[in-house]
């Protein structure tokens, strides 16, 4: 019997949960007895739920005993012990660009040092409780800053638009080595969970200080000094009072790190204003959405809450859904006072009665023409102004304006407002007041299209809450394509999402990871 080891099955949700079932079915394709099948390892899993008979789609490595192969396992990263004399990196945030930044410097033979505003991943906890029962922000660790970035306590997603499928398995295999569940190498859309995912990101800080690197929390980048002829950065000014010199600079601040953008400006290191994305959360039933995704009043033992994913084009912009968590909690994540700003998160299982999802539409010029005063930062200030308007118009705690998406759709206050995961509270206001007219406008169409391609989405129950503003960083900081180095600064390196050079986790981590590469490859010219 001659064959390749590797093959796909379409297997209903019972098999695929059953590894005598998958090799039963595996048998028949092969047509040989069960006995021959030694092993079997599911390297691809996605399911397929466009008619009613649902399916999962595998495919598999085998092995039998006429062809016995051994399964490969996923690739540890040898990460070298550096020394203080190594080649410093400092490293300025501790999302996943400045992890992966710091793990792959030390693979190159670099000493990373990582400078975080916020708090260790446990200490943050404790604020994100104020944050949602007291509605107190702190401005240096909530929901976006603190280790880990915003991917710690925003559902760890890692699937990416990315096409660069070797540096996303090596980000998988990273994440596994460090404590992630090995089917995150395998589903089609990897999902860790915000349960777990402080204990994995506890685990790479600590891989970093025992191999010599170094990291500080609390610890604030408030200066940079350049040299006479404005062509580095000579050193970096900490929580207003220490001075550090520096070698080679990451900066992986995040999208919200506002502070960051107007030192930049400051000291008129070029940055530039982008195009971003801006909308709302909208929350449903979960159990709804499983009866629109799986055709059934219930999915069984055997399927996962289900997920959607809609784009539509509105008068020549794109409106889409963004991070969707089946299962999820709709989260407060203001990182200054008086503001308003929504995230979505699930945790591993899923398990909560609601699914949410950011529908966001593109923001340019059209909108943020009024605010041309402001240089490169009028798409920072039209975000800006979004977000505290949401403030203003619920009542000036975090509780969150809202309105149900039938009253949205019909351009009427809501005189009610449904059960939602949001803790701090929702406040009835009309989107009218809060969004420009051509923007509300698009978002009132898409849902009504999406209404149609998802029969009921919208749904009685169903609640709309702003503002769902922090999808993509409103500047980014210009990078020359080859060398990842700032365009007027030879050792500063923008990085990740805050950059604009990044759209979640995976791809993050990716561009962390090239970040470190191309100081490597810099010192060796």
């Amino acid at each position: 019997m001659t064959h390749t080891p590797q093959i796909d099955l379409r297997v209903s949700p019972q098999v695929a949960h059953n590894t005598k079932a998958i090799i039963q079915e595996l048998a028949k394709k092969l047509n040989c007895p069960e006995q021959e099948i030694t092993a079997i390892k599911v390297i691809k899993r996605s399911i397929d739920a466009r008619k009613p008979n649902i399916k999962f789609q595998l495919r598999l490595l085998y092995s039998t005993k006429a062809q016995p192969i051994t399964f490969p396992t996923p690739k540890l990263k040898h990460y070298n012990t550096v020394q203080p004399t190594s080649a410093k990196v400092h490293i300025i945030g501790s999302g996943p660009a400045g992890l992966f930044a710091a793990l792959r410097c030390l693979e190159l033979g670099l000493k990373p040092i990582v400078i975080e505003r916020g708090k260790d991943v446990r200490s943050r906890r404790r604020d994100l409780a104020k944050l949602n029962k007291e509605h107190l922000v702190n401005a240096e660790s909530n929901y976006c800053f603190g280790e880990g970035g915003a991917g710690t306590y925003s559902d760890g997603k890692l699937y990416t638009r990315s096409d660069k499928r070797g540096s996303i398995n090596r980000i998988l295999e990273t994440f596994v080595q460090f404590g992630a569940d090995e089917d995150i190498l395998v589903d089609a859309h990897p999902h860790i969970g915000t349960n777990k995912l402080p204990k994995i990101i506890a685990e790479m800080r600590q891989c970093i200080i025992d191999n010599g690197g170094e990291i500080y929390f609390e610890t604030k980048l408030t200066n940079l000094f350049l040299n006479k002829s404005q062509t580095e950065v000579e050193a970096i000014e900490l929580n207003h009072k220490k001075t550090v010199p520096i070698q080679q600079l990451i900066l992986a601040t995040g999208h919200s790190a506002r502070d960051i953008f107007y030192l930049l400006e400051q000291h008129q290191i070029k940055i530039e204003a982008k195009s971003f994305a801006m909308g709302v959360r909208v929350e449903h039933p979960q159990e709804f959405i499983d009866q629109l995704q799986y055709h059934a009043k219930n999915r069984g033992d055997y399927l996962p809450p289900s997920s959607y994913s809609l784009v539509q084009q509105v008068n020549d912009k794109g409106v889409y859904s963004f991070c969707m968590c089946p299962g999820g909690i709709i989260a407060p994540c203001a990182t200054a006072p008086g503001e308003i700003v929504t995230n979505g998160w699930s945790p591993s299982k899923r398990n909560n009665p609601f699914a949410n999802s950011g529908i966001v539409m593109t923001v340019d010029e059209e909108q943020w023409s009024k605010f041309e005063a402001f240089g490169e930062l009028k798409a920072l200030k039209f975000q800006e102004h979004i977000e505290k308007k949401c403030f203003e118009l619920a009542g000036q705690t975090q509780a969150a304006p809202a309105q149900r998406l039938i009253d949205f759709v019909a351009n009427r206050t809501s005189t009610d407002l449904p059960t939602c995961s949001y803790q701090p509270g929702l406040v009835s206001v009309n989107m009218n007041d809060i969004f420009p007219p051509k923007m509300h406008q698009r978002l009132r169409e898409a849902f009504i299209k999406f209404d149609k391609k998802m029969k009921g989405f919208i749904h009685p129950e169903a609640v709309i809450v702003a503002t769902e503003s922090r999808t993509s960083s409103p500047v980014r900081i210009p990078r020359n394509r080859d060398t990842l180095q700032h365009i007027d600064l030879q050792n500063l390196f923008p990085c990740g999402e805050g950059a604009g050079y990044a759209g979640g986790i995976v791809s993050a981590a990716i561009d962390g990871e090239r970040c470190a590469e191309a100081i490597f490859n810099k010192a060796l010219k």
